[in-house]
């Protein structure tokens, strides 16, 4: 992250400018300028939490963020850390985990575009207890802290939509809970592939140390898992790329109760 994560958004267009003056292009600071907000309100408009605000309100959402770019592997903040900003996902996939003092990893959730994070440091304990990293290059928005505060207290279908999040993730931790407790390794996979799926049939751009990660297991359980159920012919697998070709089975094998083995919870 950089120093100033708030840095003004003046800064940003001086650089698209002598990029397009290095290219041998008349700059024209209006166009650039008014290029930039259109780009920025079009993402906050299509955040949930932001999804039903007036064009005046997302003006003044525009004017608390800064936009900035992160390369994959930029770790946002680490447990410790005192929470000064909220982020806002434009582009790409953040993960959020906590590390054992092995160095065993368990990955708490990992977030897809239009979301946010770090926001536990902010309306809560003031300081972070994951870390978080960016899986992909990244474009989001960040927000300080007494704006976010600001924010929530002037507009209530922003601050409900915030709360309708958390309690979803909540729910999600939950349910993780649960099926660690109650469910074998297979069921687990299962259960996670048909999720990760959503509506479609396909799990894309995970790793199998990905998938280890998101169950708190290791890597090889994982694919000795995928491998039993490619044999038994419900999953296709490639490279970053596994395909449900029986999604009703799989959901099955999902709900299935704990083996006997107490090797299973590897």
């Amino acid at each position: 992250m950089p120093s100033n994560p708030l840095a003004p958004i003046a800064k940003r267009l001086t650089g698209k400018l002598k990029r397009a003056a290095t290219a041998g292009a008349v700059p024209d600071v209006a166009a650039v300028a008014t290029q930039w907000l259109s780009e920025k309100l079009g993402y906050l408009s299509a955040m949930k939490i932001f999804q039903d605000l007036s064009r005046e309100e997302l003006l003044e959402v525009e004017r608390a963020t800064t936009m900035i770019n992160c390369n994959a592997g930029r770790v946002f903040y680490i447990p410790g850390e005192t929470g000064e900003v909220l982020f806002l996902l434009k582009k790409g996939r953040v993960q959020i985990y906590c590390l054992s003092p092995e160095g065993r990893k368990l990955t708490v959730k990992i977030l897809e575009p239009m979301t946010f994070f770090g926001e536990m440091a902010i309306l809560g304990q003031g300081m972070h207890n994951t870390f978080a990293e960016a899986l992909d290059d990244c474009l989001i928005c960040v927000m300080s802290r007494q704006d976010v505060k600001r924010l929530l207290l002037s507009n209530p279908r922003v601050a409900a939509r915030i709360c309708e999040e958390l309690a979803s993730r909540m729910v999600e931790t939950e349910r993780r809970l649960e099926e660690f407790v109650f469910k074998d390794v297979e069921a687990r996979v299962a259960a996670l592939l048909v999720r990760l799926a959503g509506e479609g049939n396909e799990v894309i751009g995970y790793t199998h140390q990905e998938l280890a990660d998101l169950l708190g297991v290791y890597r090889e359980t994982v694919t000795h898992a995928l491998d039993r159920l490619k044999t038994r012919g419900l999953i296709n697998i490639q490279r970053k790329r596994i395909k449900l070709l029986n999604r009703a089975e799989l959901t099955e094998i999902s709900g299935a109760p704990l083996s006997a083995s107490p090797g299973s919870m590897v």
